[in-house]
C-alpha cells in the first residue's frame, strides 16, 4: 500500500510539473486585471490577411471574440510577409507602420493591433495598443501574448486555430494571477500525510486485532487444568 502511494505522488506531482514542459515557459500573470468597460470598443473587423492563409474565419475569430470578451479590447490581426515591401523591418519600421494603420482601421483607444510578418526569414510579432487598453494590456500582458505565439508556432495546429489559440490563451491566463504549482504540492503533500496516518492506525488496529484473536486461540486451546486459578474461574463465569 505505501508503494502505491508513492506512485500515486509522482503521478501527481509530474502532472503539476508537466503543465509548462513543452520548452516553452509562459509569463506569469501576477496583477489582477479587470475588463474595459462595456462599449469603449467600437467593433470593427478582426483581421487583415495578404498572404491568404485564413480560409476559416469562424475559427480564427472564435479565439479573438473570446479575447475581446474577457479583456473588453478587441483584438486585431495583420498578417504579412512584409511591412510597406520591406521584408526586415526593423523595431522602428513596425511601430511607425502599426501606428498609421491603428489609426486608418479604428476610432477607439480599445484596440490591441497585432502585426504577424513571416517569410523565409522567420517570422516577428509585434503589437501596439490604444492608450485605453494599455491600462489592462501592459508589458506583462504582452509577453504573454508573444509567448503564445512562440509556444505554438511549431505545433500542429492549423493558421486559423494558431492564432485563435494564442488569442484565447492569452486573455485567459492575463486575467487571472496565475497560482504558483508549489500551492498544489502543499495539497498533495498533507493528502498524501493524511493517507499515511490512515494506514498506520489502520495497521495497527489490524495488529491488536490479530493479538486478541491470538490470545483467545490460544485460551481456548489450553487444557484448563493449566489455566492459572483466576483464569480459569473467569473462563468458567464466561460460559456459565
Amino acid at each position: 500500500m505505501v508503494i502505491g502511494v508513492i506512485v500515486i505522488v509522482l503521478i501527481a506531482l509530474a502532472s503539476i510539473f508537466s503543465l509548462d514542459s513543452d520548452g516553452y515557459e509562459v509569463t506569469k500573470s501576477t496583477i489582477t486585471r479587470e475588463p474595459l468597460p462595456a462599449g469603449s470598443v467600437h467593433e470593427t473587423a478582426y483581421y487583415t490577411d495578404t498572404l491568404d492563409w485564413i480560409s476559416r474565419s469562424n475559427t480564427l475569430e472564435e479565439g479573438m471574440k473570446n479575447f475581446y470578451k474577457k479583456t473588453g479590447i478587441q483584438p486585431y490581426l495583420y498578417i504579412a510577409d512584409s511591412l510597406n515591401g520591406n521584408p526586415t523591418p526593423t523595431d522602428a519600421d513596425a511601430e511607425a507602420f502599426a501606428h498609421k494603420l491603428y489609426d486608418e482601421l479604428f476610432t477607439d483607444e480599445a484596440h490591441l493591433l497585432v502585426l504577424f510578418v513571416e517569410n523565409d526569414m522567420g517570422y516577428r510579432i509585434w503589437y501596439l495598443t490604444g492608450s485605453q487598453a494599455k491600462t489592462i494590456f501592459d508589458a506583462e500582458a504582452g509577453d504573454i501574448l508573444i509567448d503564445y505565439f512562440d509556444r505554438y508556432y511549431s505545433s500542429d495546429l492549423t493558421d486559423e486555430e494558431y492564432f485563435s489559440t494564442v488569442f484565447d490563451k492569452t486573455a485567459e491566463r492575463m486575467m487571472t494571477v496565475t497560482k504558483s504549482p508549489w500551492v498544489n504540492v502543499a495539497f498533495v503533500a498533507l493528502g498524501v500525510l493524511l493517507v499515511i496516518i490512515l494506514f498506520i492506525w489502520w495497521n495497527k488496529a489490524k495488529e491488536k486485532k490479530l493479538k486478541e484473536a491470538e490470545e483467545t486461540r490460544r485460551i481456548l486451546e489450553t487444557p484448563i487444568d493449566n489455566l492459572a486459578e483466576d483464569e480459569a474461574e473467569k473462563r468458567a463465569k464466561k460460559y456459565e
